[in-house]
């Protein structure tokens, strides 16, 4: 974390912005915590929360995008991992949060 008495870095603020909006949608989330898990493929994550296969595809890029899930593509099928497991933590901040 940066000392507040650093200038306003709007470049870091943007990038932890675009994560947090990448986090912000409830299919997205319960992909990430079933990632966290185990390594799923796009028809596993789709059974799992519901949805079809295009918007899981969608939700998955925006987290790719983000940095927070990266693909792996073996032969039809796209495997996806959670590329940094501390984000669940964040899910236990969210929780007290609602605790409160």
């Amino acid at each position: 974390m940066q000392p507040l008495d650093t200038p306003f870095d709007k470049t870091l603020y943007a990038r932890r912005a675009a994560v947090l909006k990448a986090l912000g949608h409830p299919a997205r989330l319960f992909m990430v915590e079933a990632l966290a898990r185990q390594e799923r493929c796009v028809n596993e994550l789709t059974q799992l929360v519901g949805l079809d296969v295009s918007t899981v595809s969608k939700h998955l890029l925006v987290l790719k995008n983000a940095g927070i899930v990266s693909d792996n593509k073996r032969g039809k099928q796209v495997f996806y991992t959670l590329r940094v497991p501390c984000v669940v933590n964040f899910f236990t901040c969210v929780e007290s949060v609602l605790g409160q």
